[in-house]
């Protein structure tokens, strides 16, 4: 039986700690998307009533079943305009559908997430991307996993300066974008430092880092500056080395090759790219849901790396990761709990 974990009305001092019979039953409603009834609650405080829908993710949303199939769409490299047309939705519907998805996912993977075991080591890598214009928009996406297991600790989008050959069409391009948007700042030190700083959250129990990364001159400080000077062991390898299975950077390398596949907004060709940075940073969290909880770490493996890092006791379905509302931190109801 579903027992609410608290008040949703912010305002109630039943919200942040809730007594054991703040609420008693209230009812129950007939939804057209749901087989069973809902039951619906009132606290005893504030004397707010509010349902079983109140906690789950797709509260509000006129189409709750086709959330799912919309993340398998997208963890599968589709665009939005493709998803639309499969699901028999508007554009707009399902730009709005990603947006609160994605954003959900967000929560998700930083609420389950813990220390990591001893043992374990990182490996992190940059690749380049760009916004609504190839040779005047460029993005940096750093992107640190976890070698062993594959766990995608972070990965995020940051813009820097165009670079290269600069021909006088791409100047006069240039110029036109920073009349637009005003002059583009190189921000990837920065996303670099909240990317460590993400790992540095994970490694907190462990007595040794252990830090692959190829020869950029920038990690060192990063990465001393994260985990301390005196536990960090951080090896480089020159990133012109094939990138073959014999390379010690492959996992990572692996990873940001799954990532251009299975994100249409990250493939070199494609008409997916995203428009604005920030739409591309939540089609990074649709991947990392997708890698770190349902898909397996590898093909002949039977487990997530998720599960291998010890963050879920199983892997989840499509369905599990957009149960629950993740809104209140570490309070929030898991995807795995019995009463979903």
């Amino acid at each position: 039986m579903f027992r609410p974990p608290r008040c949703p009305n912010g305002y109630c001092s039943q919200h942040l700690r809730p007594s054991f019979h703040f609420c008693r039953p209230h009812g129950w409603y007939i939804a057209k998307c749901r087989p069973q009834p809902v039951p619906r609650f009132r606290c005893r405080t504030c004397r707010r009533t509010f349902s079983r829908q109140t906690f789950r993710m797709d509260y509000r949303d006129h189409r709750p079943d086709l959330n799912p199939r919309l993340f398998q769409s997208l963890a599968s490299g589709l665009g939005l305009r493709q998803s639309s047309r499969n699901l028999r939705l508007s554009r707009r519907c399902t730009e709005l559908k990603f947006r609160k998805i994605a954003r959900h996912l967000r929560r998700l993977n930083l609420n389950l997430r813990g220390p990591l075991p001893e043992g374990s080591s990182f490996q992190l890598d940059e690749f380049e991307s760009y916004e609504g214009r190839r040779n005047t928009r460029p993005l940096s996406l750093p992107v640190l996993i976890e070698t062993k297991s594959r766990f995608v600790v972070w990965a995020e989008a940051a813009t820097i300066r165009p670079r290269g050959k600069m021909t006088p069409s791409r100047r006069k391009a240039m110029a036109e974008d920073e009349r637009r948007f005003g002059r583009r700042i190189d921000r990837s030190r920065r996303s670099l430092r909240r990317t460590f700083g993400r790992a540095a959250e994970l490694a907190r129990n462990l007595s040794r880092v252990l830090l692959e990364t190829d020869k950029k001159v920038s990690y060192v400080g990063l990465a001393i500056e994260a985990f301390g000077s005196d536990r960090l062991v951080h090896q480089q390898t020159s990133s012109r080395l094939a990138r073959t299975i014999a390379n010690p950077l492959f996992p990572i390398n692996q990873t940001e090759a799954m990532a251009r596949d299975l994100t249409g907004r990250l493939r070199r060709e494609s008409w997916l790219v995203s428009k604005q940075r920030r739409y591309l940073d939540l089609g990074l969290q649709v991947f990392l849901t997708y890698r770190n909880y349902i898909r397996r770490r590898f093909n002949f493996d039977r487990a997530s790396a998720a599960e291998r890092v010890g963050f879920v006791s199983r892997g989840l379905t499509e369905n599990e990761a957009l149960s629950w509302r993740q809104d209140w931190g570490a309070r929030s109801i898991p995807p795995l709990d019995a009463a979903a």
